[in-house]
This record gives C-alpha cells, structure tokens and sequence, in this order.
C-alpha cells in the first residue's frame, strides 16, 4: 500500500472497515431511504440480517467504509461491480449515504477520498455513480468528490407514485493500462486489523 493512502486514512481517525457487527448502524441510516424516498430504488428495506450479509459480501473484493462517532455509525460508503461482464471488471460503482444528524459535516466527502484511494491502489480504472435526480446534495458531493455528469436515464424508475430519472456520473481513476492485470481484492491492498487500529 502506498503511504499517500496511509496519510489520507491517518487524517480521518473516524474511518475504518465495515464490520457486520455495524449492520444495525448501517440498516438505521439506509432502512428510511428506502422506505420514505426514491434516493435508493429498492422498495422494502432489508433486514439487519440481510445487512450483515451484504457487507461480507462486498468486502470479498471491495471496501466498505464506516465513519465512527461516539459509537454511532454516521455514514458509510462502499463500493461494487459496476456491470457483470468480466470485461467491466477494471469499473466499479459508489454508493454513500450518511445520517441526517451528521449532515453538512464533510463525512460523505472523507469517506470518498479514502474509498477512491483504496479503488487506485486496487487497480480500478474507472468509478461512477448512480444518482436519482432531482438531488442538489448528492450531485454537489459527487463533483466535489471529482465525479462529472455523463448521462441522465429519463423516467427510468417509478417509487412513491411518480417515475424518477437516474443520473450517471463517472469519474476516471487511472490512466488505462494495454495490458491490465485483475483489480486486486480489498484485502490485498489494505489489512482490517491495520485499518480497525489506525
């Protein structure tokens, strides 16, 4: 691991690995997106249990991040496979949300910083994101983040009794290598014990 990401990681003491034991810190934040607001389109929220699942899931191959505070999950963001083809391996999707009591606080963009450093030193090439518009917060994060519009899917979804448009916003990681080799696992790049204590 490079120490570039090792000093960003040092500058936010409240950012560490998911554990599944932040499943109900994390169902708490993203179970009322789900229910009360088109931000995310699934439509019943999922168990803790379904949480926990879903975080092990991720963190076979990519990070998933937790800012810490007073014992309380305030956000999180992690990351996933952007399509299932092999040849989309080198991209891969952002998803951050962050609780209403932490808002305005620069936690969504910290935990981007260090998400988009752990996607470089993985070897991803490309990152996007997935937003449902109209959604000022979220688009400003993302282009500070470094994210630029690309597309916008035209009444693409329908929750809550009206159809939403979605859009998709990208961001180049890395210059693309002839000849690139696999993204490497989360685990290859950054050790939980070493993240839990730093």
């Amino acid at each position: 691991m490079n120490s570039g990401m090792h000093t960003k990681l040092k500058a936010s003491p409240n950012i560490r690995l998911a554990t599944v034991a932040d499943a109900p810190g994390i169902h708490a934040i993203y179970a009322p997106m789900v229910r009360d607001t088109a931000i995310s389109f699934e439509m019943e929220p999922p168990t803790v249990e379904a949480m926990a699942k879903r975080i092990l899931t991720t963190l076979a191959m990519y990070p998933w991040l937790v800012w810490e505070e007073g014992g309380r999950i305030a956000g999180y963001a992690y990351g996933s496979r952007h399509r299932e083809r092999p040849a989309y391996q080198w991209s891969a999707e952002v998803t951050a949300y962050v609780h209403p009591d932490f808002h305005r606080r620069g936690i969504g963009g910290a935990l981007y910083r260090v998400l988009l450093a752990l996607f470089r030193a993985q070897g991803f090439c490309n990152a996007y994101a997935i937003i449902t518009l109209p959604n000022a917060a979220s688009v400003a994060l993302h282009e500070a983040a470094g994210f630029r519009s690309l597309a916008v899917y035209r009444g693409v979804g329908y929750k809550l009794g009206r159809w939403h448009d979605v859009g998709l916003f990208e961001q180049r990681l890395a210059d693309l290598p002839t000849t690139p080799r696999p993204p490497r696992t989360i685990g290859e790049v950054w050790d939980p014990a070493r993240l839990q204590a730093a």
